[in-house]
């Protein structure tokens, strides 16, 4: 337990960035879930829209410290690449 003032603000200030992240992480899930979606359906021009969509949330969340950016990467990679086999 915090026994010190500043302790004690730091605790404050880390239950709401951990709120903060934790809604940033969950948003980028979604994202990636409607790709997805997309991608079971079959439908390739669905899945490019929500690629591009999920793409800009998960960079915003590697600027904000939420995902490491090589994470982003990574994932990115591996959905366009399964969105390109559709058409294939």
């Amino acid at each position: 337990m915090a026994n010190t003032s500043s302790a004690k603000k730091m605790v404050r200030k880390i239950e709401r960035r951990t709120a903060v992240n934790k809604a940033r992480r969950s948003r980028v899930r979604t994202y990636l879930r409607q790709v997805e979606e997309a991608i079971a359906a079959g439908d390739q021009g669905k899945a490019r829209d929500a690629l591009s969509v999920a793409q800009s949330e998960l960079q915003r969340a590697v600027a904000k410290g939420v995902f490491h950016k090589n994470t982003a990467s990574r994932k990115l990679s591996r959905l366009s690449g399964r969105i390109k086999a559709i058409a294939a």
